[in-house]
């Protein structure tokens, strides 16, 4: 896989503004911070707000205000996914005409009926409406508005992990076909990302290990628009003892709980640091100290294949 091998690094923050930051969000945003700091890299700041419904302007200030007081400084944005429409509108184009792309007229039930177990969270599409003929898609026009998704071949995506070391993916059979656009118009995440990342120069991807199964996916897209694949680090996931992912349902994770826990910005960074292994003590510390505390070699070396670190408040 090409990538990314001697520009600068340039990282990128990329909050969904559906509620306040927690615990998770907050462990991704220092890594990947740390990444950019520690490389004399760049940090831009991108506002993930495809979802209309659940992005509000509250939590985008709030986002924005956690993020200075953490002191998880920011050198471009924010951008805006909602104002880069124009951008995945000719992307899908170009997909439409390089690639299979097909109406899917499957409903959450139908996929759900249909669905197999596998590995991970992600549900492979089984292909139902990818060869349906023009007087099939005609019918279903009548009674339901659809989805649009890419068929993806038979090949196999590898790249190395900056964290996580090599990796290798089915297209077909652990990633299936995607949706590139909803039944509602608007463009999915892994277009979106794909074309977001490529447009503002994003040389290392650092996100969340649970988004692992979704690199193969975007690199191919990539491929497919001509973009230069960037490197990915994909960081241990902070869960519950239960082995859940963190959420904005785990309220002794959430920002407000950790400030009244830790009294400060610089205890709740200083006790995430301690929970990945980047500090010994769980003390406060600030972003900026902690340039001072390792180098990138450290850091890697800290979160080097490992893919959950339970919570602990």
């Amino acid at each position: 896989m090409q990538a990314y091998e001697s520009q600068q690094t340039v990282v990128r923050f990329a909050p969904s503004p559906s509620g306040r930051m927690h615990a998770g969000n907050i462990a991704s945003a220092l890594i990947t911070w740390l990444f950019a700091r520690l490389s004399s890299g760049k940090v831009i700041l991108r506002i993930e707000d495809l979802d209309r419904s659940r992005s509000k302007q509250e939590h985008i200030e709030g986002i924005l205000r956690d993020f200075e007081k953490l002191g998880l400084t920011w050198d471009e944005g924010p951008y805006y996914q909602s104002s880069n429409q124009e951008a995945y509108v000719e992307a899908f184009a170009e997909l439409s005409e390089s690639a299979h792309v097909y109406p899917c007229f499957c409903t959450r039930a139908d996929l759900a009926a249909a669905r197999a177990p596998h590995e991970g969270e992600y549900a492979i599409y089984p292909g139902t409406c990818r060869h349906l003929s023009s007087e099939e898609i005609l019918e279903a026009e009548k009674k339901k508005q659809p989805s649009y998704r890419i068929e993806v071949p038979k090949d196999t995506i590898a790249f190395d992990d900056i964290l996580q070391g090599s990796q290798s993916f089915s297209l077909d059979t652990q990633c299936g076909d995607a949706i590139l656009k909803r039944s509602d118009g608007g463009f999915s995440y892994q277009l979106a990302v794909s074309v977001d990342d490529a447009q503002q120069g994003i040389t290392l991807v650092s996100r969340g290990y649970d988004l692992l199964p979704s690199t193969p996916l975007q690199i191919h897209l990539q491929r497919l628009l001509g973009y230069e694949a960037p490197n990915y680090a994909h960081i241990p996931l902070l869960v519950s003892e239960e082995g859940i992912r963190l959420s904005k349902r785990n309220k002794d994770a959430s920002i407000d709980e950790m400030l009244v826990a830790y009294r400060t910005y610089e205890g709740v960074i200083g006790h995430v640091a301690h929970l990945y292994g980047l500090i010994a003590n769980d003390e406060p510390v600030s972003p900026d100290d902690m340039v001072g505390l390792l180098d990138i070699d450290t850091l890697k070396a800290s979160l080097w294949q490992r893919g959950r670190i339970v919570w602990k408040p």
